[in-house]
């Protein structure tokens, strides 16, 4: 079982993919701003994190550099509501290893998540 950090202001979407991926057997943290997305990255340090970009303060673009700076080998997912290629090259720019529009497409996600697993474990 996988833990994931999902940081996203949108109550209705913090809840649809807490309860998909727990159906899909991973222990689930959520946020729902940056500062305390980060004071429970902080503290758990889960090897994915799904964050939305466009929040209140500090941004998702924000979020993945703090990460990154203080656990490169966490995987983070882009998740946006204002999908565009400029967004989604900044993200990859920025060592996302996913970028998804909303709404979600769940299986594709979890498919995303399967790939992200096996290359924990082969990794170690």
């Amino acid at each position: 079982m996988t833990q994931i950090l999902i940081i996203d202001d949108e109550k209705p979407t913090l809840q649809m993919l807490t309860l998909y991926l727990q159906v899909c057997g991973h222990e689930v943290l959520t946020a729902d701003n940056e500062s305390t997305g980060m004071a429970i990255f902080d503290a758990h340090r889960p090897p994915i994190v799904l964050t939305d970009i466009k929040m209140p303060g500090r941004d998702g673009f924000a979020v993945l550099r703090q990460i990154k700076s203080m656990a490169p080998n966490t995987k983070v997912i882009v998740i946006t509501g204002h999908g565009d290629r400029d967004l989604a090259r900044q993200a990859f720019d920025l060592d996302a290893c996913a970028f998804f529009n909303k709404p979600l497409d769940t299986e594709a996600l979890e498919n995303e998540i399967k790939r992200i697993e096996a290359d924990l474990t082969d990794t170690g």
